[in-house]
């Protein structure tokens, strides 16, 4: 995930902050949570787009990606994929959360930057 700007028609990615991380989520998440069923049926628009490629939002779009990253994360636990052996349903919250809150950041960087966000 990056941070980018336009500047003469070219897309330049900003350098993401030490203090910053990159992750969004495992790549199965793609289909699992970001474009769940449970994402589409709470109204996301952005996060679906993951589960068929990368997900660009361009600068204009941040304040509804922002919008759209508060709807999820007051829903964390429709989110949850289906049961895993390996990890319980709390596992998944915190996860869930904790790459909700990298993608804020990252949506929160790209506003004060007038760019926009790109998920790989």
């Amino acid at each position: 995930m990056h941070v980018f700007v336009v500047e003469e028609g070219k897309t330049r990615l900003l350098d993401t902050p030490a203090c910053c991380e990159e992750l969004a989520g495992f790549e199965s998440w793609r289909t699992t949570v970001w474009g769940s069923a449970a994402a589409r049926a709470l109204g996301a628009r952005f996060f679906p787009v993951l589960d068929g490629g990368d997900l660009t939002v361009m600068p204009a779009q941040v304040p509804d990606f922002v919008v759209e990253t508060k709807l999820l994360r007051a829903n964390l636990d429709k989110l949850v994929p289906g049961t895993d052996p390996s990890h319980d349903h709390q596992w998944y919250v915190e996860a869930i959360s904790w790459r909700l809150a990298n993608i804020q950041i990252a949506a929160g960087r790209a506003l004060g930057a007038g760019g926009g966000v790109i998920v790989w």
